[in-house]
């Protein structure tokens, strides 16, 4: 397997906004393909911030793809039609902005809030569903314009309610119907939610968009247990051919580390670049022998 591997910008940030052009030669000279950023900050620059990015990331040979979990004043599921409304706005100006990048790829909680409870003592999730799915049908219409994938991530129960398993994202994606929803797995959700990795990812199949790798203890590929044959191999059973990205976090501190919930120093004394050169030969490595 040859697929484009990737990390996450906010593995070296304290906070969610931050210029992204620094990290694009960064992420070459360690050995990634793929810089993810935030889709959020992408949808708020101007035209001109936008074209310094992409010119960077052109001139570097990286490529870019995006991901947010939206939070809770765009909220597709949302019993009030107003916040639906402008969460399908946020989403649409996020294509706009991907597309006019010549992006590809937009993955995270887009289809409700993160982090996302529901309200207490409800636990029939179905009319939020139907919510989500209604407004996301119309989000992605601007996903089709742009030719870009609006990917809804699989995350833990901690985190969201909605969508917590591969099956239950197959469901979702076949009822919005539209060749640009498709599913992004994260390994740190599956390792709490799925009964195995290989039935998870088979499970998505063809569905499959887009792909964050991760430890169970939210440290870079290859410093936990994680059984990385296992999860390659499935990928490779169903012809996975597009993006992975790692979404390592362990420097507690800011709104990262606040909303990540990384409470203590994960680094064990080990400095955040060599880690990343190490995790990307580490997964390189591994693709190479499938």
């Amino acid at each position: 397997m040859n697929n484009k591997v990737g990390i996450y910008y906010a593995y070296w940030t304290r906070n969610w906004d931050a210029d992204f052009v620094d990290f694009v030669p960064l992420v070459k000279r360690l050995g990634f393909d793929i810089l993810e950023v935030n889709g959020g900050t992408i949808a708020r620059m101007s035209i001109k911030e936008r074209e310094r990015l992409k010119a960077a990331a052109l001139s570097a040979g990286v490529e870019l793809t995006y991901c947010i979990g939206l939070t809770r004043e765009y909220d597709l599921a949302s019993e009030d039609a107003a916040t639906r409304q402008r969460g399908v706005e946020f989403l649409t100006r996020m294509a706009d902005a991907i597309g006019d990048m010549d992006g590809k790829i937009l993955g995270g909680i887009i289809y409700s809030s993160w982090p996302g409870k529901m309200p207490q003592d409800v636990t029939d999730k179905r009319p939020f569903l139907d919510r989500s799915v209604a407004a996301m049908t119309e989000a992605v219409k601007a996903a089709e314009d742009n030719g870009v994938l609006f990917n809804v991530e699989v995350v833990n129960r901690f985190e969201q309610y909605l969508l917590n398993t591969a099956q239950e994202a197959v469901a979702y994606v076949e009822r919005v119907n539209s060749p640009n929803c498709k599913i992004l797995l994260d390994t740190f959700h599956m390792n709490i939610e799925e009964e195995t990795f290989a039935d998870a990812i088979r499970t998505a199949g063809s569905r499959l968009g887009h792909f964050h790798l991760g430890e169970a203890n939210r440290r870079p590929p290859g410093r936990g247990r994680l059984p990385w044959d296992e999860i390659f191999g499935a990928l490779g059973d169903i012809g996975y051919k597009g993006a992975m990205t790692m979404e390592p976090f362990m420097v507690p501190g800011g709104e990262v580390g606040r909303d990540i919930s990384v409470y203590r120093d994960l680094t064990n004394g080990l400095d955040l670049d060599d880690e990343a050169e190490r995790s990307a030969k580490f997964v390189k490595d591994k693709l190479a022998t499938l």
